[in-house]
Parts: C-alpha cells; sequence; structure tokens
C-alpha cells in the first residue's frame, strides 16, 4: 500500500498536479486536434463515399482495439500497486499478440457487415495489435506519475498517426492508401513508446494482488467495449441503414461527437489514480465530472457557431448536417461523462458497472436498426441513448457507493 500511497501523492502539490494535468492536456489536445484535422483533408479529398468507408473502418479498428485501451487501465492500476514492470511487459506482449488474432476474424466480419473491400478492411485492422503497445507503454508511464514524458508520448503518437495519413489523401491513394499509412504510422509510434517506457527499468514486485493475467484485461475490456461501441456504434451501422451518400455526410457529423468525446480525456487520465483510491475516489469522480460538464458545454455552443460554416470549409454536400452538429458534439460530451464514469468502475474493480450502460446499448442497436432512416432520425437516437446511459450509470454508482457505506 505505501508504493500506491506515494505514487498518488507524488505531485505533491497544487503546483504540480496543474503541471500533470496541462502537460497531459498539451500531448492529448496536439494528438486530437491533429486527429480531426485529417478529417478535413480526407473528407474533402475522398468524397462522400470514400470518406464514409474510411470513418467506418477506423471506427471498426477502435472496437477492435478495446483490449488495448483496457491494458492501459489494467496497467496503470498495477503500476500503482506495485507490480514488477516485467511482469507487466510479458501482459502488454500477450495482450498485442492476442489482437493481432482478433484481427483476422475482424476483417472477415467488417467486409459482410460493412460491404467493405478486402483491402481496405485489412489496411484499418492492423493498426490494432501495434495499438496494444502503445497503450501498455502508456499505462506503465501513467501509473508512474510521468505525466510530463506521458504528454510528449501521447503528442508525438498523434503525429504519427496522422501526418502519414494526410500524405497518404493528398496522394491520391484513396480510402485504402490512407488506412495503411494509418497503421504504418501505428507501428513506428509502438516502437517509440515501447522504448520511452523501458527506460523506467525494473523494479522489484512489492504487490499483494495475485499476478496479473489476460484474464484482468478480459474483465476491463467488457467495460471498455461498452465504451468504445457506444461512441461508434451509430456510424458502424450508418452505411447498413442509410444511403452511402447519407453515410458519409453521417460521418463529418460523428467527427463533432468524436471531438466533443476525446477533447478532456486528459482528465480521465490524471485523475484514474486517484479513482482507485477508496477513500478519494467518491470526491475525485464529482469534481471531475463537473469539469467535463463545463467542456462539454463549451463545446456543444462551439460546435452550433461552427455548424453554418462547414459547407463553406468542406463542401455543400454536407449542407444537411450543417444545422444539426450541436447535436452530434452534445452526444460526445454526454459519452466522455460516461466514458469516466466507467473508468471509475474499472479502478474500483467494478466490472459489473457497465452492464446498465450496456443494456441501453442493445436497445439503440434495435432502434437504430428498426427506425433509423435518414442523417436526423440517427443523430437523435444516438443523443438519446448516450443521455439514458449516462443517467443509468449514475444511478448505479450511487446505488453501489450506499451499499458500501
Amino acid at each position: 500500500m505505501q508504493s500506491m500511497k506515494s505514487t498518488l501523492t507524488r505531485p505533491g502539490t497544487l503546483v504540480g498536479m496543474v503541471r500533470a494535468v496541462g502537460a497531459v492536456t498539451a500531448g492529448t489536445l496536439l494528438a486530437n486536434l491533429l486527429a480531426y484535422l485529417v478529417q478535413v483533408p480526407a473528407s474533402r479529398a475522398l468524397g462522400a463515399d470514400g470518406f464514409g468507408e474510411y470513418s467506418v473502418l477506423s471506427a471498426a479498428m477502435l472496437i477492435l482495439s478495446v483490449p488495448a485501451l483496457a491494458l492501459q487501465a489494467i496497467v496503470a492500476r498495477e503500476v500503482v500497486a506495485g507490480t514488477s514492470r516485467r511482469r507487466l511487459r510479458r501482459l502488454i506482449g500477450s495482450v498485442a499478440v492476442a489482437v493481432a488474432a482478433g484481427s483476422v476474424v475482424g476483417v472477415a466480419v467488417m467486409m459482410q457487415l460493412a460491404h467493405t473491400s478486402l483491402a481496405s478492411t485489412t489496411a484499418a485492422l492492423l493498426a490494432a495489435a501495434p495499438l496494444a503497445v502503445v497503450a501498455g507503454g502508456q499505462g506503465l508511464l501513467q501509473g508512474a506519475g510521468r505525466f510530463g514524458v506521458l504528454g510528449a508520448v501521447l503528442a508525438g503518437v498523434g503525429v504519427l498517426r496522422t501526418v502519414p495519413v494526410v500524405v497518404a489523401v493528398y496522394g491520391g491513394l484513396g480510402p485504402t492508401g490512407a488506412l495503411a499509412a494509418g497503421t504504418a504510422g501505428t507501428a513506428v509510434a509502438a516502437a517509440m513508446v515501447a522504448g520511452v517506457a523501458a527506460r523506467d527499468g525494473y523494479r522489484s514486485d512489492t504487490s499483494d494482488r495475485a499476478r496479473v493475467s489476460l484474464a484482468d484485461v478480459l474483465a476491463a475490456s467488457g467495460v471498455q467495449f461498452v465504451m468504445i461501441v457506444a461512441v461508434s456504434v451509430d456510424l458502424l451501422l450508418s452505411r447498413a441503414v442509410l444511403s452511402s451518400s447519407d453515410a458519409g455526410v453521417y460521418a463529418l457529423g460523428a467527427v463533432a461527437t468524436k471531438a466533443a468525446f476525446w477533447l478532456p480525456q486528459a482528465i480521465g487520465v490524471v485523475v484514474y489514480p486517484r479513482l482507485a483510491d477508496p477513500i478519494r475516489s467518491s470526491d475525485a469522480l464529482r469534481r471531475a465530472l463537473v469539469v467535463l460538464a463545463g467542456i462539454g458545454v463549451c463545446v456543444i455552443g462551439a460546435a452550433a457557431l461552427a455548424g453554418p460554416i462547414v459547407p463553406t470549409i468542406i463542401s455543400d454536400d454536407y449542407r444537411s448536417v450543417s444545422t444539426l452538429m450541436w447535436l452530434f458534439a452534445l452526444t460526445g460530451a454526454l459519452l466522455a461523462i460516461l466514458q469516466l464514469m466507467l473508468l471509475a468502475a474499472i479502478a474500483r474493480n467494478r466490472a459489473r458497472g457497465a452492464l446498465p450502460a450496456f443494456c441501453v446499448l442493445v436497445v439503440e442497436v434495435a432502434f437504430i436498426a428498426t427506425v433509423a432512416d435518414s442523417v436526423t432520425s440517427l443523430a437523435v437516437i444516438a443523443a438519446s441513448s448516450a443521455a439514458a446511459a449516462v443517467a443509468v450509470t449514475s444511478a448505479w454508482l450511487r446505488f453501489a457507493e450506499s451499499s458500501e457505506a
């Protein structure tokens, strides 16, 4: 427990905490800004159909990388608990291999679900395994409280994953070339993160936990799976319920959803160790939720103001979605709040905390399959589902706290 206490208090002062948040925020903002800026040349150069394919397969890759996202949370938690780096690096390797094997199945599934080609689907999903290495290395840095280095790593990964895509798009390589370029950049980023994390060296195992294994990652993956599918399910199913042109239009609106969801990620990264502390978990969660709500309001307002200029900046083909950008941003802001709640569930080993949101997700899929027939109706379903997921998860967390009291 001494290891946990020292890590949790490492920033030491308010200044230290501000610096930690600032470093991670800067790295996260740069990475996310690049990720969203790449959508502009992609949407213009690929056209509505090509951009729809690019966006759907990018979302599929994100879902396939769910174990990688869970891995970062598990590794960070185990570093705080005192588990040795050698053991955690073995875990990272095992998860990367498992994700690579899952990619083979994922290619066949997405080709049938989204009607995409073998080349483009393979090019997209091959990025999932390197992402496991990236996430594992970031977890080592996060758990050790090396937030300055982590911020730099986040920025570097963002550059390596997006710049090749822009080059491929302007080079006229189409959706397949853009996806392949992104995957190549992710592989380089994995090597970079592994090298940075390795400098921390090994240490003795001071944890009194049982051996951490793939089962721990699997349990956390269930929570992360609900989160990532909630963010992506509307986009994934858009090509099944809308025309290819409307699906491309919807994909541009979904950029606002992703922006509102990913921009405040630094809050969860820095507060996560406190969420794992039973004494400070509830207070840390409440404070972080207030911050996320404030950021969400700002993003929604910005989306509402920016919506009317979308046809001018991008293309007149996307005019129909310009008045809905605020609704997409609202969905993302709600999902950012949901993610923080689910991170608290992982930190406190409450994997069942994802069950309420999972039930909402099932209902959302049913509504999309039976009701959605336009860009507007699909966006309304996604926003309503996000609000419902936040409400039921909040109720579950309050119930869990009262049960433990």
